[in-house]
């Protein structure tokens, strides 16, 4: 059989360096029902429940600990306020701050739904609200929905007719997102390199920006429910509330959902996931049988490659699995 050769950023165990591609699987090798026995020794010793890392001794996991667990934000409640941090949506977008692969920062998003419909299951967007990477406010409104609210899930967005009466509408709320996140880059270099552009953070963005009725580029999205490491072992999405328990050591949306806290708990895991040292990369040669081929010429062609042999396939393969830590080094010049 052949050699496995994974990653150097999938999650890995640090007594005996086996490669996970989740941090559930992980988990389960260290902690779960049916622990690998010396692993889960050595673990129980010196490694964080929470970021599953080892520790050279029982004094460095300790201070770890102080800093690794953090306490909840504080909500914002439901306020009836539309806030605009002016001076972050004109922020110098080469602010010698900003590293690696979104100069312009990253920015977290969450959206707080209403239902519209004869059976109040048509999801209509009716609060947004942004945080930057310092956990700070930039934008929070509620939203006009644009067709008749018929449910508006007080129990979960603790939102009433009042707080949408005067609402700003939804292609204001758009445009104002918009201009937040493309920081006065043009939507084509968006598309080809990010450019100057922000970084979307998020649980679920497609849906939230199917609501917002917007479009933001694959690439410049970092989704904490379809990122493969945060992820189930059968590849199903984890909620946000048990990856803030799990991974932050802290509870959320104990009764209504405070969009403020939600996007503070998102950016939370992003940079937590972001800030994982890993070695570079090596080349092409080193992948594991069940990686797809990605970059293949456009000029081959399928009969072409029908001709190659399993093992010269397995040799051009390579990983398609991009970690987020890759966020803060430097873009290849274009």
């Amino acid at each position: 059989m052949k050699t496995s050769n994974h990653s150097v950023h999938q999650p890995a165990c640090g007594v005996c360096q086996k490669h996970c591609k989740s941090f559930e699987s992980l988990r389960e090798h260290l902690t779960g029902p049916l622990p690998k026995g010396a692993c889960s020794k050595t673990f129980s010793q010196r490694g964080c429940q929470l970021c599953l890392v080892l520790f050279d001794g029982p004094g460095s996991l300790i201070a770890h600990r102080e800093t690794c667990c953090l306490s909840a934000p504080t909500r914002l409640g439901t306020k009836e306020l539309t806030y605009i941090n002016s001076q972050f949506d004109c922020q110098d977008s080469s602010d010698e701050n900003h590293t690696g692969r979104g100069p312009g920062g990253t920015v977290a998003i969450d959206c707080e739904m209403v239902g519209g419909g004869s059976d109040g299951s048509l999801e209509l967007c009716a609060r947004v609200c942004l945080v930057d990477e310092d956990e700070n406010l930039i934008f929070h409104t509620y939203v006009k929905p644009q067709l008749p609210v018929t449910n508006y899930r007080y129990d979960i967005t603790g939102l009433t007719e009042e707080h949408l009466r005067n609402a700003m509408p939804l292609n204001e709320v758009k445009e104002n997102v918009c201009k937040i996140l493309y920081n006065g880059e043009n939507l084509g270099k968006i598309r080809l390199n990010g450019g100057k552009a922000r970084l979307l953070v998020g649980h679920d963005l497609a849906h939230d920006l199917y609501c917002l009725n917007m479009h933001y580029p694959d690439h410049m999205l970092r989704d904490t429910a379809k990122y493969r490491p945060l992820m189930k072992t059968n590849l199903v999405s984890h909620s946000l509330k048990y990856l803030t328990r799990t991974y932050l050591g802290y509870d959320i949306q104990s009764g209504t959902h405070d969009p403020y806290e939600d996007c503070v708990s998102v950016m939370r895991l992003y940079k937590r996931i972001r800030a994982q040292m890993h070695p570079e990369e090596e080349d092409h040669g080193t992948s594991t049988p069940s990686n797809r081929i990605v970059g293949v010429p456009d000029c081959w062609r399928s009969k072409e490659l029908d001709n190659l042999t399993p093992d010269q396939l397995y040799a051009m393969s390579r990983s398609d699995y991009k970690c987020w830590c890759l966020d803060l080094r430097p873009k290849l010049p274009t």
